[in-house]
């Protein structure tokens, strides 16, 4: 070996966006005069400059190289020792190469940037932003996220709510956020907010956006309801005014003609109303009457034609009977109209109605409770003009019906949309509900439930996207 070479010092520390010097000191140890050329090695050799570049000695004389390290202050400078390398070439002697290591330390610096993708999002029900946090630091970022408005108008569900990402990476927060009142009738209102990137002994990063939320209906609706209202009030009054007059001619025919208006009737329980698809049926004579009856004969053939001509049985028809045998019990039917099958058999309490595994989309449902004051709901739909790749609600106004009746929603005609989804409560909203429902290609949904005091006064059950469709439900209260 022919060269001595010393890293003053050989140990060094710099900032990211600085920069320090080290000295190389040589000395020729030959006896020929030579020349050396100087090349850094290892990975911080982009951000290392030598001078000078070359360097001739005669034997036994000594020279100095600085060695200036200017790391840039992005994640590639990574934070901690760095080894370092400098390779020296002898002209003289080529093959006696000399590769003198050092190290070098660069501090820790954090950077963290975060923006809301996209900045304003707009809903009825709730609002699905997402939070891009990166780090430009170059060490590790271990952060929680959460999220806040004024006059707590909003709840937060943010997943994950705890983030580490590495330097010169990014993560991304999805975040739901859910109105605490809903916006029946009215314009949209806008509701600013906030999420805050918290890191351990700093100052919050707060990142802002808002949220756009949508009336249910709109405020003309609530007038023409107003206005229908008032006219069907003025309708049953002048109704309730002529209706006995009416009546009593009516009586005076029936008495000349001699004959009977009363039927028999095979149970003390009304009928329930006829659904919106199946016409009212007119008992025929014979089944009017009892003296058409005849012999034993006769009798036998009535009978066979009053079950012919039984009452449909619906949601209510069954909530009846279980209510007629536990009178304080709360409980819920149901049944479903069905693509190319019709309703299926009224079923209660978390029994599945509709056909799995036919691919036959729900059209309509009939619901009816006992025991929780009554039902409402409304149904969303397929909207084949949709631009967003999502169903909406078939502009009817929420359905209601009290204990014992019937209540539908959705639609029986043969051109009529799928049902997606639908909403539905007790005791406008001041009961419990639960729901579960199997969506085309995606299986059974976990159960959802409406909580008293809770939420949204309702719950919602189905899917919103536009291709899939409903095919069975389950419900109990």
């Amino acid at each position: 070996m022919s060269l001595w070479t010393s890293l003053e010092p050989a140990s060094a520390t710099v900032d990211p966006g600085g920069s320090t010097t080290v000295r190389l000191r040589l000395r020729n140890t030959g006896d020929v005069v030579d020349e050396y050329r100087f090349e850094p090695v290892g990975d911080i050799a982009p951000w290392t400059r030598v001078e000078p570049q070359t360097l001739r000695l005669y034997p036994g004389t000594t020279g100095t190289v600085e060695l200036t390290f200017a790391p840039p202050r992005t994640p590639d400078a990574t934070a901690g020792p760095n080894p370092y390398a400098v390779r020296i070439t002898p002209t003289e002697h080529p093959e006696a190469v000399t590769v003198p290591e050092g190290n070098l330390t660069i501090t820790p610096f954090t950077e963290v940037r975060a923006e809301l993708v996209p900045p304003t999002v707009k809903g009825r029900f709730r609002g699905r932003p997402k939070l891009a946090v990166d780090n430009l630091g170059n060490t590790k970022l271990t952060a929680s996220v959460s999220g806040s408005d004024n006059g707590d108008q909003l709840s937060y569900d943010i997943h994950p709510s705890n983030v580490q990402i590495e330097p010169g990476r990014a993560a991304f927060v999805k975040a739901t956020l859910k109105p605490r009142q809903v916006i029946w009738f009215g314009s949209k209102e806008e509701r600013p907010y906030k999420f805050a990137v918290q890191r351990s002994g700093v100052a919050p990063l707060d990142v802002e956006g808002t949220y756009v939320q949508r009336g249910f209906l709109p405020r003309w609706l609530a007038t023409f309801l107003g206005v229908f209202m008032a006219l069907a009030i003025t309708f049953v009054m002048l109704w309730i005014a002529y209706k006995p007059q009416v009546r009593s001619e009516a009586k005076e025919r029936l008495d000349e003609a001699g004959v009977s208006t009363l039927a028999p009737s095979a149970s003390a329980t009304p009928p329930p109303p006829p659904t919106p698809t199946a016409p009212a049926t007119t008992p025929p004579p014979a089944a009017q009457s009892p003296a058409a009856g005849g012999g034993g004969a006769g009798a036998g053939g009535g009978s066979e034609e009053e079950k012919k001509k039984a009452p449909e049985k619906t949601a209510a028809t069954a909530v009846q009977a279980l209510a007629a045998d536990d009178p304080g019990g709360r409980h819920i039917c149901y049944r479903v109209f069905v693509t190319g099958k019709g309703w299926t058999d009224a079923v209660c309490d978390g029994e599945t109605a509709g056909v799995v595994g036919e691919n036959k989309a729900i059209k309509a449902l009939n619901v009816a409770v006992s025991g929780t004051k009554g039902t409402g709901s409304a149904a969303f739909v397929h909207n084949p003009g949709s631009t967003d790749g999502k169903g909406h609600y078939n502009g009817k106004p929420w359905s209601f019906a009290p204990d014992g009746i019937d209540n539908y929603f959705g639609s029986t005609k043969q051109d009529a949309p799928d049902m997606l989804g639908f909403t539905v409560n007790v005791d406008n909203g001041g009961g419990a509900v639960c729901q579960t429902t199997h969506v085309h290609n995606e299986g059974w949904h976990g159960m959802g439930c409406d909580k008293p005091g809770e939420g949204e006064g309702f719950i919602f059950g189905g899917t919103l996207s536009n291709d899939l469709w409903l095919e069975a439900v389950k419900f109990t209260v």
